[in-house]
């Protein structure tokens, strides 16, 4: 018998597939009328696939009471709410660790892009300054100086291995140390940007962390800091950060993710020193495929009582 799913979103082509193969699949978004297509199902949906920024509410939850997995296509599940599905026996998998190394090569392109100010530079090349104006700018550089990173999980642990090809001494802040971590704990945000030139932002999105990277944090950066977020928008006061930006109270930032995507800030659209990726970190083909694979072993294993080699909860 073919399991019944609903699916929140589309999801990489290879993936979407195998899910089309091997479940009754119900797309929610492509329903003209999302609440019938619920109450049809109410009585035989057992699963819900989706991905880390669309989750599922507890709305949608509350309407499938024969739920008892959901499978998270990504690695974040802030769009989900934890509590409910523990109090109402819904097992949640996601898909770590096999994007850490891909979300950590591009924070660490933000970063050069950044403070080398690349996409300036290719703009000055493209609209012919160069021989009108003569050399541009100067730039900073970016290796020796000292990278703070802002959650030492799977990804947090790529990046570090990624800057110490830098030569740039590493210091991390976590809910704790990590035992047998390399690097200096740092305790709090503040005392991190404090320390450091560039400060990346790699935690998961939860009640610790969002919002923790505020005025404070940007002060203690302050103006020859640089910021790269490859984590959750919400991690940051984005209001706060864009001011600092406008002003030049940080030296710039490296963003792939935002508050309220897929919207970003107009004033960040002008800025020079600040370069913008429309939340891409973990977008390569090797990647996605690998996500999907591990979101499909997930469900599999869960149908079959098997322990889900990714599980949240």
């Amino acid at each position: 018998m073919r399991r019944t799913l609903l699916q929140m979103g589309p999801l990489f082509e290879h993936t979407q597939k195998s899910y089309e193969e091997n479940y009754d699949i119900h797309k929610l978004w492509e329903a003209a009328d999302q609440d019938a297509l619920i109450e049809s199902i109410a009585d035989r949906c057992t699963g819900v696939v989706t991905d880390g920024g669309k989750g599922v509410s507890n709305a949608v939850l509350e309407k499938l009471p024969n739920v008892k997995v959901i499978t998270v296509f990504g690695v974040g599940v802030d769009a989900i709410d934890l509590d409910y599905c523990k109090n109402n026996q819904i097992t949640v998998g996601n898909t770590p660790d096999v994007l850490s190394d891909d979300v950590a090569d591009l924070a660490v392109s933000l970063a050069l892009a950044t403070c080398r100010q690349v996409a300036f530079g290719d703009r000055y090349a493209r609209d012919g300054k160069w021989p009108k104006q003569g050399p541009m700018p100067l730039t900073t550089r970016m290796s020796g100086k000292t990278a703070g990173i802002f959650g030492m999980g799977s990804i947090g642990d790529s990046l570090a291995k990624r800057l110490s090809g830098f030569d740039m001494p590493i210091k991390y802040c976590n809910r704790s140390a990590k035992s047998g971590c390399a690097y200096e704990y740092v305790d709090t945000a503040v005392k991190l940007a404090k320390d450091v030139d560039f400060l990346f932002i790699t935690a998961s999105a939860n009640e610790n962390t969002v919002g923790a990277i505020n005025n404070k944090v940007l002060d203690a950066l302050g103006t020859n800091g640089y910021l790269i977020n490859v984590a959750r928008g919400t991690l940051v006061d984005e209001t706060t950060m864009v001011d600092y930006l406008v002003n030049r109270k940080i030296a710039g930032a490296g963003l792939d993710v935002f508050e309220n995507e897929p919207g970003i800030p107009k004033a960040l659209l002008s800025l020079d020193n600040v370069v913008l990726q429309p939340h891409n970190a973990s977008g390569t083909w090797e990647t996605r495929k690998a996500m999907g694979e591990l979101s499909l072993s997930n469900i599999a294993a869960f149908f079959d009582n098997k322990p889900l080699p990714a599980k949240v909860i």
